[in-house]
């Protein structure tokens, strides 16, 4: 439990200090994010950003794994 803690809260750190070169990613605006935009109604899904969020965490928990 102590090393996935640890683990956890050096991504954490890590994150908030890359985060102003995050934030500039286009996530969120790929190709195959769903927007509807009609006159009172602005739906929205990042189909693509979920996808590209999920296979990203999935190798970086695999190598925790892996290494710890």
């Amino acid at each position: 439990m102590q090393k996935i803690l640890i683990t956890g809260g050096i991504i954490l750190i890590v994150a908030g200090l890359l985060w102003p070169l995050i934030s500039k990613l286009p996530l969120g605006h790929l190709p195959g994010d769903i927007i509807i935009d009609k006159p009172n109604v602005k739906i929205y899904i990042p189909v693509t950003t979920m996808i590209l969020i999920s296979v990203v965490l999935s190798l970086l928990m695999w190598l925790v794994r892996k290494f710890l």
